[in-house]
């Protein structure tokens, strides 16, 4: 009878500047290395993607006219309970909850996308 052996995941670390980086294009990269499909042993229901420590967030460089153009939404569930804001505005107070915002709708919305979402470190 064969037994059956249990595999561990190993997780590395990434620490990334994000001083001078586009906040799109930063963000995907982290999406991937959260998810674990740099790895030759991705498989899409597993979660064996790294940790990520992202520093200097207050320093991307967003492109265009997204400044003012990018709006984010937030719905109470009550009637006239829509709250919106510019991206301009989200940097000024929590400059950290933007970029986390970006990486989080780029995860697969499926039950694994908030424990990718705790590897990831914003300083």
């Amino acid at each position: 009878m064969a037994t059956k052996v249990k595999k561990t995941i190993e997780r590395k670390r990434h620490e990334i500047n994000a001083e001078g980086q586009v906040l799109g294009r930063l963000a995907t990269r982290v999406a991937t290395l959260l998810r674990g499909k740099h790895k030759a042993t991705f498989q899409p229901h597993i979660d064996a993607g790294d940790f990520v420590t992202i520093k200097s967030v207050s320093k991307i460089i967003i492109t265009g006219k997204k400044q003012e153009q990018k709006k984010y939404h937030h719905y109470s569930g009550y009637p006239g309970g829509l709250k919106t804001t510019n991206y301009a505005r989200l940097v000024e107070k929590k400059p950290k909850e933007a970029f986390r915002k970006a990486v989080y709708n780029m995860l697969d919305s499926n039950r694994l996308r908030n424990n990718m979402m705790k590897r990831l470190i914003i300083e």
